[in-house]
């Protein structure tokens, strides 16, 4: 997975080994809840 943090209130994200098949944007808040949520549930 890559992440782009160059678009202002977007986070593009796109499959690293397919980058062909496009990117998808998503919110930063949204993002940003993804990203906690992930943090405190990972070991």
């Amino acid at each position: 997975m890559e992440v782009a943090e160059n678009v202002p209130s977007l986070v593009p994200v796109r499959d690293s080994k397919a980058p062909a098949l496009g990117v998808l944007l998503i919110g930063a808040e949204a993002w940003g809840c993804f990203v906690r949520a992930y943090r405190s549930t990972s070991t």
